[in-house]
């Protein structure tokens, strides 16, 4: 008997967090390491901070799967610099975890997409550019055609796959190519506006700084000539037209359904706020009691953000035809019709 209610359990717990506000999705940083300089980037990278061991992360992820968490959206820094990420993200799948893992595609290898497409895991890869002195310029590093090599060992890979395009004033008049490349490949297009000065997410680059009005064309552009797949993807597309155009978006749910969690245990409710906790010495009971509701508050009322994983899930409980959209892009793989 004690079997059957252990699974009950489970099944029910995700459910109760979402009615009572609490995470069921965790963005972790599975390390603090990348080989790229990206402009608008400001997390604290290649500072040495320390990362938890593949123990100590099945230690804390056990207990996070217990408490309701269902979904882990993996990055870094660049997470394929980690050495002992397949084995992490095996751990993680067995354990009931939905992954995505977040990569800027330049470690890709025919025997990592071969391995990571027997779990049941989506991939994204960070691209916003097919110009290679445009993708210097953004990213700090003349890896195009890395890029572009792990884009095409993705050409078979079995999950769906996205590619995410940041909107910058570099890259602005290349955007829409950048959208058809990735549906022509098979990816589902995420394309986010570059923010700066929101929380401690997004540097000042003079040379990415945009002109609202002109940024705010690219999307509607998308939107125009039906670029992006219906669902959330279009919906996120939309809200950053809102932002742009200065109106008010609906509530970010950061800290209430997602959180983040860096390399060495901090939990922040995302990326854009600083820890309050560390999950190896405190339970997320005691860390969610320690965030600033009200500073996510003043954050949600003036961003956008491309910190998707703060709204996606409000998102979809707000707009449940939005969500069986979205499921019937996943199934399309992006591919333009």
């Amino acid at each position: 008997m004690a079997a059957p209610l252990a699974l009950l359990n489970q099944a029910l717990t995700p459910v109760i967090n979402l009615m009572a506000g609490r995470p069921v999705l965790a963005t972790f940083q599975v390390n603090l390491r990348c080989n790229s300089a990206c402009g608008y980037c400001d997390l604290p990278l290649n500072v040495g901070r320390y990362e938890m061991t593949r123990e100590e992360i099945q230690g804390i992820f056990s207990g996070l799967y217990r408490d309701g968490v269902r979904f882990v959206l993996v990055q870094g820094g660049e997470p394929l610099l980690r050495r002992d990420l397949p084995e992490i993200m095996e751990d993680l799948s067995a354990m009931g975890f939905q992954l995505t893992l977040i990569t800027n595609g330049t470690k890709l290898t025919a025997h990592l997409v071969e391995r990571l497409g027997r779990l049941p895991l989506t991939i994204s890869v960070s691209l916003d550019t097919l110009d290679r002195e445009q993708y210097r310029q953004i990213r700090g590093a003349d890896q195009l055609e890395q890029v572009l090599e792990g884009v095409a060992l993705l050409k078979t890979f079995p999950h769906p796959k996205f590619l995410t395009c940041i909107v910058s004033e570099v890259n602005r008049g290349e955007v829409p190519a950048v959208v058809r490349f990735a549906r022509e490949q098979g990816f589902l297009p995420v394309v986010g506006a570059y923010h700066w000065n929101v929380g401690t997410y997004g540097r000042p680059d003079e040379l990415l700084m945009y002109d609202r009005s002109s940024a705010a064309a690219v999307f509607s552009g998308l939107l125009d000539d039906e670029l992006i797949p219906p669902g959330y993807l279009r919906k996120f597309v939309e809200d950053n037209v809102s932002w742009l155009r200065g109106e008010k978006l609906e509530p970010c749910d950061a800290g209430r359904y997602s959180i983040a969690i860096d390399a060495s245990g901090d939990v922040s409710p995302c990326l854009a706020f600083p820890s309050v906790g560390n999950l190896l010495q405190l339970s997320l009971s005691e860390i969610l009691g320690r965030f600033d509701r009200s500073a996510i508050k003043t954050c949600s009322d003036r961003s956008s953000c491309n910190r998707l994983d703060g709204r996606v899930v409000g998102t979809i409980l707000r707009h449940p035809i939005t969500a069986l959209r979205s499921a019937r892009s996943l199934t399309s793989r992006g591919a333009l019709t």
